[in-house]
């Protein structure tokens, strides 16, 4: 998991492919919003750490697709949503 430092608008987290554009979007959209949050691209993980990770994602996102953005353990938003993730992290 690497995290972005920036304003804390809670506990952000973007489940991301390092191949997939609508992750690099959500990811930079993220970023220039200046908003603190942490991301791990599943795709590079591997054995153990992979499938805990992949876990997480299914508990969320039972189709597993990418991105998808967890906010504060509560609200998830799947795909590059612009307008929801402006409006969940309060920019």
């Amino acid at each position: 998991m690497q995290h972005v430092p920036g304003v804390d608008r809670g506990r952000v987290i973007l489940y991301a492919l390092s191949t997939c554009g609508w992750c690099a979007r959500t990811k930079d959209l993220l970023a220039g919003l200046g908003v603190a949050f942490s991301y791990v691209y599943v795709d590079l993980l591997a054995g153990e750490e992979r499938d805990r990770v992949v876990r997480e994602v299914e508990r969320w996102n039972p189709r597993i697709s990418f991105p998808t953005v967890v906010v504060d353990g509560a609200k998830v938003i799947v795909g590059f949503r612009e307008q929801e993730i402006r409006e969940v992290v309060g920019v």
